[in-house]
């Protein structure tokens, strides 16, 4: 299919021929009128009720029992990691196909990555690569697994839900409950999908989802942790919010700590967005069947929701025969004002990460370079 033919569908969707950006956030609702209100009550950092309405709002969205916003998604992984007891010279299970803060939040504990591949279907952490890796390579001793080589505690496995498309995130479950792992899902991407008809990010211990400018809803720069139970959400809490303990005046902290919550202003932002999703969420679906059956019976693959799942669509992708059809069509697209970007470069050809346990990443290497992001806004009328 020639890259003037794919450019051409891409104007007809947005309806114009100008700039198209890769995924623009929309103002259509009480943005203005909530983060003016902050404004008025002077209570524009982390303390503030937008804070909590915006906590309340992402429980009800997601079905989870808990929810501490944060400062952005990566804050919310390190939080996530260090709350699940992830310490200097362990290891942590995920997938070298991710964005960087994936790993950076790993690394910034003093833990390193394994990486397992991935499933091309899911673009998440392959069940059978994981289950594999570790029935060769690993123990259990005392309700801990350990790494064979190293005697290494591995302490927790970390899937993404790539492109807000769902990994196969029950079998990773069983998995983990079997070798005495934690699950801690990262679905930054994946706000408004679901698996089997449960949000992700709800099925292992934490999950984070990120609300950057990029993502399905924003809040300028920030995250959210999902949690199970109440200990947790207050352990969250407490080392996000520099240990402090509460007091009227005084100022006593008893843990070393970060500040991460999320200032008000920014919840402001994001509980109008959130009002919103459901629009956001039917609009992706729309645009995303159109590409579906653009590509349909092409050489170029698009990805679609998996099966048993909802997909958010954040970023719609496809993946072309080569490396170079790949990169022709992206330098092709970019020159004619369309945002098309290449995926990620796979963590373990970093320089950072490069030296650290792979598995075998057959799937990772062959598909990663030859995967493009396509335009994904919604179509939402922002001055309607």
């Amino acid at each position: 299919m020639k890259n003037s033919l794919i450019c051409k569908f891409i104007q007809e969707v947005y309806k114009h021929s100008n700039s198209i950006p890769l995924h623009e956030p929309i103002f259509t609702g009480l943005e203005r009128e909530y983060v003016l209100d902050t404004l008025a009550s002077t209570f524009v950092s982390s303390v503030g009720e937008y804070v909590t309405r915006f906590e309340q709002a992402i429980c009800s969205h997601t079905g989870s029992p808990h929810a501490v916003a944060v400062t952005n998604g990566t804050s919310a992984l390190h939080l996530a990691l260090q709350c699940t007891g992830v310490q200097t010279n362990d290891l942590v299970i995920t997938q070298s196909f991710t964005f960087v803060a994936t790993c950076n939040a790993i690394a910034k504990l003093g833990a390193r990555p394994i990486f397992c591949d991935i499933s091309t279907d899911t673009l998440s952490l392959c069940p059978s690569s994981l289950s594999k890796f570790l029935s060769e390579n690993a123990y259990v001793k005392n309700k801990q697994c350990f790494l064979k080589q190293t005697n290494q505690r591995i302490k927790a496995v970390l899937p993404v839900h790539t492109f807000g498309h769902p990994g196969e995130i029950t079998e990773l479950v069983e998995i983990c409950h079997f070798w005495k792992l934690e699950l801690i899902e990262d679905a930054a991407e994946a706000l408004g999908s679901t698996y089997k008809k449960k949000h992700v990010g709800t099925f292992g211990r934490f999950g984070i989802i990120s609300f950057n400018g990029n993502k399905i809803i924003t809040t300028g720069a920030g995250g959210v942790i999902l949690c199970q139970n109440a200990e947790d959400a207050k352990l969250l809490r407490h080392i996000s919010s520099t240990g402090k303990i509460p007091h009227k005046y005084q100022f006593f902290h008893d843990i070393e700590a970060f500040n991460f919550r999320m200032p008000n202003i920014n919840a402001a932002l994001g509980l109008a967005q959130i009002e919103n999703l459901e629009l956001f969420l039917k609009s992706k679906k729309e645009i995303a069947t159109s590409y579906e059956k653009f590509f349909l019976n092409s050489e170029i693959k698009f990805f679609k929701e998996p099966i048993h799942a909802r997909s958010n669509y954040w970023l719609n992708a496809i993946a072309f025969q080569t490396a170079d059809d790949c990169n022709s069509f992206l330098e092709f697209a970019n020159e004619n004002g369309i945002s098309a970007r290449a995926a990620w470069t796979p963590m373990h050809h970093l320089p950072m990460y490069r030296d650290d346990l792979c598995d075998n990443l057959a799937n990772t290497d062959k598909i990663a370079k030859r995967i493009a992001n396509i335009p994904s806004s919604p179509l939402i009328d922002a001055n309607a």
